[in-house]
């Protein structure tokens, strides 16, 4: 039942309804909602936006009552909140930059960890229906918190060496940095923060089209189609349903690469040669 309802909420918009007999096929103007909140101001709001704000509160929220009376013997819900922020501490921090540099940089790993996963949830959640990750103002200003503290490590940890060490790499041959040096600012400085917000804003983004996609197909099958036509709503709402569900772990993978790869490029930036 909940998934037929979230199934109803994804094509409930007049944008992907079929009406009148006709397949109305999703498109990118669902990513951009009229301001519903404070408009003509710099603080409008759309729905998108609604989203975001209501997740982060839930995330301090779950996080705040799972933490606010620690105890020796933890409760349940203390033990939900330690080994989620063990997952972040242990599987990514403490694993790639170890337990001093992994300190250090925990809680912006955590923070993005944690608030990339909130927002990709949304994308199957009754109501809300579509990913606070699939706009690419929060990809962007996340790959931007990644881009300055990769950077900060390398400047902190050799102020002198850092863009000399990744732009000439040590034991190339002089001749050979004209075509290497270029290489290395692309991929070091353009490529990475950018490759950090299409993987992300594009996953949720596809994501959220082929499930309207396909619930709309079967509410128009279903609702409009005739005889033998029927048949295929039940094949359509059967992929949407497998769907849903590999959405809920692209929503986890994508939060967990996210933070990974900011951690791999602090370590690559703490590296000794630097």
């Amino acid at each position: 039942m909940a998934l037929f309802a979230n199934a109803m909420h994804l094509v409930a918009p007049v944008l992907f309804a079929a009406e009148e007999g006709e397949f109305h096929a999703p498109t990118m103007a669902e990513f951009f909602p009229d301001i519903v909140l404070f408009e003509g101001t710099p603080f409008a709001m759309n729905r998108i936006m609604m989203i975001r704000v209501l997740m982060m509160v839930v995330l301090l929220l779950l996080f705040w009552l799972g933490t606010r009376r620690m105890r020796v013997i933890p409760t349940r819900g203390q033990s939900l909140a330690e080994m989620a922020l063990d997952f972040v501490r242990v599987n990514i921090a403490e694993d790639l930059l170890g337990k001093k540099d992994g300190r250090r940089f925990l809680p912006i790993l955590t923070a993005m960890f944690f608030s990339i996963l909130a927002l990709n949830i949304t994308g199957i959640v009754p109501g809300l229906n579509i990913a606070g990750t699939s706009v690419i103002g929060y990809p962007l200003v996340l790959a931007a918190v990644s881009y300055v503290t990769f950077i900060y490590a390398g400047i902190k940890k050799s102020p002198g060496n850092f863009f000399k060490n990744a732009l000439f790499p040590a034991g190339v041959p002089k001749a050979i940095y004209i075509i290497v040096t270029p290489i290395e600012f692309i991929s070091t400085f353009i490529i990475r923060p950018v490759t950090l917000t299409l993987r992300l804003m594009m996953n949720l983004l596809v994501g959220h089209l082929l499930l309207v996609l396909l619930f709309a197909a079967t509410q128009f099958f279903l609702f409009s189609g005739e005889g033998f036509f029927k048949l295929f709503g039940v094949g359509t709402f059967a992929f949407g349903a497998v769907f849903t569900l590999f959405e809920i772990l692209v929503a986890v993978l994508q939060a967990y690469v996210f933070a990974l790869l900011t951690a791999v490029y602090i370590q690559l930036a703490l590296a000794e040669e630097h």
